[in-house]
C-alpha cells in the first residue's frame, strides 16, 4: 500500500455552489456510458455525465501526484472506476463516498499537473462536469499550494503543540470531552418528533453539569445544533487536553430489536487503517499530543501512533468495563452484549482513551421512553460519573507506577 511521504493540497478550482433557492441535496448519479477520462494533446480530460448538477471542487495531492474531485454528492453506482479510465497518463482511479454528504473521485497521475479549467456543471439533459489537467513543473505546483476556504468542508485546525500532555495521575482535575453525536444537517436517528442529535445534546449538557459538580473539567464538541465533522471532534478533544473522550449516541436499527445501553471501543485491527487515514487527513501537528510530525513521513507517523495506541488500548478496555459496571450497579438496562467493537472515526485518536456510548436505541419504544425521562437521564448521568471516577482512580494509580 502506498503511503504519502508528504501531503500538499492545492486549491485550483472550486465550482460555485447553488443559491439557497436552488439548493441541491438529492444524490446525483453517474452515467458511466457517457463519461470518461481521456488523454488530450496537452494533458488529461475528465468528462462526467450526471443526472443532475451538484457542487464540486477539484484539487491536487502529491506523493504520488493525484487529482481529487469532491462532489456533493454523486452515486458512482456499480460502475467500475477503471472503466472510466482511458488515459495513459492516469495510473490508477478510485471513487466512492468520503464523508456524510460527500463523494470523491481520485486519479493517480504520472507526474505533476495543474488544473487548466474546471467549469460550472453544464445543465440541460442532466449535467456535464468538464475538467482539464495540464502538465506543470514541480515549482509551479508547489507555488500554487493552498486549500480552498469552504464552510461546507471545514478546515481542521490543529491544536497548538507546546509540551507533551502528561497522563492524568490524580494530581489535577480530570478533563472529559463529551461528544454529542450528529447535529445540524446530520440529525442522526429519527423516531416521530425525536431526533438523535437533539437527545444527545440535551443529555450531554445534563451530564456535563453532573461531572463539573464532581470537580471534573468538561468540554463539549458542540454546544448547539450544529454540524461538526468527525475529524474536527478529535481536534477539539486534543485542543481541550482531554484525558478521556466520550461520544454519546442513541441509534436505531432497521431490522431486529435491540435495547439497552452499549459501550463501543475501537475494533481490533482498525488501528492500522485509522493511523493511515489520520496521517492523510489530519494536520501533522495534530496527530499526537506534544509531537509535531509535520516533517515526518507516513511510516514514522504510523509507528508513533501504533506505540501510543498500544498504551491506550488497555486503558480503554478498563474504561469500558467500569462504565458497564456502574450502569449495571445503577439498575439501568444494558444491551445483552454491553461492550462491542467498531471502527467509528471518533474513536481513532491513538493517545486519548475514547469510547462511544449508545444510551439506547430509538428504534425501541422502551428505550425512547427512557431517553425522554428526566429521572432516567439523571440516573444514567450519575452512573457515568461513577464509572469515570472509578476508571480515573485506577488509571491514575497506574500512571504513578509508570512514572516511577
Amino acid at each position: 500500500m502506498k503511503r504519502m511521504a508528504a501531503i500538499l493540497i492545492v486549491a485550483l478550482a472550486v465550482a460555485p455552489r447553488p443559491t439557497a433557492a436552488g439548493e441541491l441535496s438529492a444524490l446525483a448519479r453517474l452515467d458511466p456510458a457517457a463519461s470518461g477520462i481521456t488523454d488530450t494533446e496537452d494533458g488529461v480530460a475528465i468528462d462526467l455525465s450526471l443526472d443532475q448538477p451538484v457542487p464540486y471542487r477539484v484539487f491536487l495531492l502529491a506523493d504520488p501526484p493525484r487529482a481529487v474531485v469532491d462532489f456533493r454528492e454523486v452515486d458512482f453506482g456499480a460502475a467500475a472506476p477503471a472503466a472510466l479510465d482511458r488515459s495513459a497518463r492516469v495510473l490508477g482511479l478510485g471513487a466512492g463516498p468520503v464523508r456524510a454528504g460527500w463523494s470523491r473521485l481520485v486519479l493517480e497521475l504520472d507526474g505533476p499537473y495543474a488544473v487548466a479549467s474546471a467549469a460550472e456543471p453544464r445543465t440541460g439533459n442532466g449535467a456535464q462536469v468538464s475538467i482539464r489537467l495540464a502538465p506543470a513543473t514541480k515549482d509551479a505546483f508547489a507555488a500554487a499550494a493552498g486549500a480552498p476556504a469552504d464552510p461546507d468542508w471545514p478546515d481542521l485546525r490543529p491544536a497548538d503543540v507546546l509540551a507533551p500532555k502528561l497522563r492524568q495521575d490524580g494530581s489535577r482535575p480530570l478533563v472529559v470531552v463529551l461528544d454529542p453525536g450528529h447535529g445540524g444537517i446530520d440529525p442522526g436517528a429519527e423516531a416521530g418528533p425525536l431526533r438523535e442529535a437533539h437527545l444527545t445534546l440535551a443529555f450531554a449538557r445534563e451530564l456535563a453539569e453532573v461531572l463539573r459538580r464532581d470537580g471534573m473539567i468538561v468540554e463539549l464538541t458542540r454546544g448547539d445544533d450544529s454540524f461538526v465533522p468527525l475529524e474536527a471532534r478529535i481536534s477539539i478533544a486534543r485542543g481541550a487536553g482531554a484525558d478521556v473522550f466520550l461520544s454519546l449516541h442513541a441509534d436505531a436499527l432497521e431490522e431486529g430489536l435491540a435495547t439497552g445501553a452499549t459501550i463501543y471501543k475501537l475494533a481490533a485491527g482498525a488501528g492500522d487503517a485509522a493511523a493511515e487515514l489520520l496521517a492523510e487527513r489530519h494536520d501533522r501537528a495534530d496527530l499526537l499530543s506534544g509531537v509535531d510530525l509535520s516533517f515526518q513521513d507516513d511510516a514514522v507517523a504510523a509507528v508513533l501512533m501504533d506505540l501510543a495506541r498500544a498504551e491506550t488500548a488497555p486503558r480503554i478496555d478498563r474504561l469500558a468495563s467500569r462504565l458497564v459496571d456502574a450502569i449495571r450497579d445503577a439498575g439501568l438496562r444494558l444491551h445483552r452484549h454491553p461492550v462491542q467493537e467498531a471502527a467509528f472515526s471518533v474513536l481513532k485518536a491513538p493517545d486519548i482513551p475514547a469510547v462511544l456510548l449508545e444510551l439506547g436505541f430509538m428504534s425501541s419504544p422502551k428505550d425512547r421512553e427512557r431517553l425522554a425521562d428526566p429521572v432516567w437521564r439523571a440516573t444514567m448521568a450519575a452512573a457515568i460519573r461513577a464509572g469515570l471516577r472509578a476508571w480515573a482512580g485506577e488509571d491514575a494509580a497506574e500512571a504513578r507506577l509508570v512514572r516511577q
